[in-house]
């Protein structure tokens, strides 16, 4: 199963970006999304920047994952589900 993961755009350089996630930088794509900017948050698949989210739903799906791997529960609402 593959998964798409939260990450902070941190530099752009033409059509490519780095993102950085929980201290790892890594180059991704920017052809699904060519305004991204540093300092915006993203969801990558495949290498590939494929929606922009905010950083609330950052924390969101950070908490869930949390939970997945055995931290106690700490989300009781999702929205927009």
């Amino acid at each position: 199963m593959c998964l798409a993961f939260p990450a902070k755009v941190v530099d752009v350089k033409d059509s490519l970006a780095t993102v950085e996630r929980s201290g790892v930088k890594r180059p991704v794509s920017l052809m699904l999304l060519p305004d991204a900017k540093p300092g915006d948050f993203v969801l990558v698949h495949a290498g590939f920047a494929m929606q922009f989210i905010d950083e609330e739903e950052l924390k969101l799906r950070d908490a869930l994952v949390a939970e997945m791997n055995g931290a106690p529960r700490t989300v009781t609402e999702l929205k927009n589900v």
